[in-house]
């Protein structure tokens, strides 16, 4: 998971970049970028492995120059955690064009054959994000302008459409052009659009979450729909239309469940108003499952749960406690490379007050299980407080498939329901008793919008939107995201072999 911006303004936009992706930091913690474009056409890039705090120092954010910029956070996916990796990418023909990218690409294989065999582009890295530029690029050099319009722009995303699948939500940079963004034809990853109006014109603003909008004094327009391509131009003229042939909208509900901030909205729905229904709607089934249940107290596990369990001990009757003390300088562990690092974060990232489980029946309420092992050990460290029992409930179903879409989730086999039915989970956890939200459950709880059919629930049902993906892309990918396979020195060449077998 990556977070994506971009900005056309009257003024210089270095610092709104920098605000804006340090806004947008949950969504990666891996490397950061930033591009800019000044008045004369050159573009000043600055990137790196690190925190945005890291990455951009007071040097660095002097060399920006210019009114139009893109950024990118990324956190590890699969394969790759170099700085090679780090975006924005950068192609010098045609134009200049630079290019971020948030999601997965799941016919990479395909495209880098079509690229070096038809359009004679080189690659640089395994990522597919400079595949998408290069295909970007490949067919903006079809027009025989010196400078390409809204028309060859939008004729060029048809294009990228036609051959590229999975999800991507995309922002790009042509030199003395503008700035245009698009999202594939299922709008699986999210873009918002902002404006804000000043002395001098218009200022647009497009980003991953809206949460980045609110901050730098933009208002929310609306999301980038499904197969959508905006083009704002250099003068601040917004462009827009529609470039797929078949666009539905099926977001991936893991945004709202673990990823987005709970104060942004997606796709025209709350992300906090989500969150508590979640809550609700397990508190509605303990009630059913659980009628006579003792529980003393609901505790979260912070951050991302605070909002189900804050309404599901409301809905139960129960008194809600924090009885976890978060180092906010950890990062997120679920997004953390090795199985070791993530293991060592979790007693140096929370510390309970045992006060709050001394004696008692604890319910900890947590987002999602992954692997579990992060479970395992917060189980542990509630007994070790004085829990009498230790009960869990998660708010969204089991996880038992891989996320093609741009969520680096380990391979299935560390899943900690994998093989496992609840029981089996629950005695792995170490919990007394264990209770999930239903999948449709949480469907209903975050389906406010009547024009959302459906969403991409890949990773609790098998069943991958796109239609693309088979046992073979399944098996490299498992052969990517391992643990012992990210700990390979020698992995980049093993996986582009074993890619090239597919």
């Amino acid at each position: 998971m990556c977070g994506i911006i971009g900005i056309v303004s009257h003024s210089e936009v270095n610092q709104s970049l920098y605000d804006g992706l340090t806004v947008l930091q949950h969504r990666g913690q891996d490397a950061a970028g930033i591009v800019t474009c000044d008045d004369n056409s050159q573009l000043f890039l600055r990137k790196d492995n690190g925190l945005v705090k890291d990455v951009f120092h007071t040097r660095h954010m002097l060399k920006l120059k210019g009114n139009m910029g893109i950024g990118h956070i990324r956190y590890p996916t699969a394969g790759c955690s170099t700085s090679a990796e780090a975006q924005p990418f950068y192609v010098n023909s045609p134009f200049g064009i630079s290019l971020a990218h948030n999601g997965n690409l799941t016919n990479t294989k395909v495209l880098k054959d079509e690229l070096f065999q038809s359009d004679r582009r080189h690659l640089n890295t395994n990522s597919d994000s400079e595949v998408l530029l290069n295909v970007l690029a490949h067919e903006l050099q079809k027009t025989s302008k010196l400078t390409p319009g809204a028309e060859d722009i939008f004729e060029a995303v048809s294009q990228v459409h036609k051959r590229c699948r999975g999800a991507y939500a995309v922002v790009a940079l042509i030199a003395g052009v503008g700035i245009l963004a698009f999202r594939d034809p299922y709008a699986i990853r999210p873009v918002v659009i902002g404006k804000r109006t000043t002395e001098l014109g218009d200022d647009y603003m497009v980003a991953s979450e809206s949460v980045a909008i609110d901050s730098l004094g933009y208002k929310l327009v609306r999301d980038v729909e499904p197969g959508e391509c905006i083009f704002i131009d250099k003068a601040g003229n917004f462009h827009s239309r529609q470039c797929a042939e078949n666009p539905v909208k099926v977001p991936c509900i893991f945004e709202y469940v673990y990823f987005a901030r709970p104060d942004s909205m997606i796709d025209g729905i709350s992300v906090h108003k989500s969150r508590m229904r979640m809550g609700t709607k397990l508190a509605e089934k303990i009630k059913r499952e659980f009628a006579d249940h003792d529980i003393d107290v609901v505790i979260p596990i912070p951050d991302t749960s605070r909002t189900a369990a804050l309404q599901l001990a409301y809905d139960l009757g129960v008194v809600y406690r924090e009885g976890f003390i978060k180092n906010r300088y950890i990062g997120r562990t679920f997004i953390m490379p090795g199985q070791s690092e993530r293991k060592k974060s979790v007693r140096q990232k929370l510390n309970p007050i045992g006060l709050e489980f001394e004696g008692k029946n604890v319910l900890l309420v947590d987002d999602s299980i992954v692997r579990g092992t992060t479970s395992q050990q917060i189980v542990q460290m509630a007994r070790d407080a004085g829990a009498r029992k230790v009960y869990f409930a998660s708010a969204a179903p089991p996880v038992r498939y891989p996320n093609v879409y741009g969520i680096d989730m380990p391979s299935p086999h560390e899943f900690v329901a994998h093989d496992r039915n609840v029981e089996q989970i629950g005695k792995e956890l170490g919990v007394d008793w264990l209770i999930y939200q239903d999948l449709e459950d949480l469907i209903a709880a975050v389906n406010k919008r009547s024009d959302i059919e459906h969403f991409d629930t890949s990773c609790f049902n098998g069943n991958y939107i796109t239609g693309d993906i088979d046992a073979s892309y399944l098996y490299y990918i498992d052969a990517l995201r391992n643990d012992s396979s990210k700990s390979d020195t020698e992995n980049s060449s093993a996986f582009m072999e074993l890619h090239n077998d597919d």
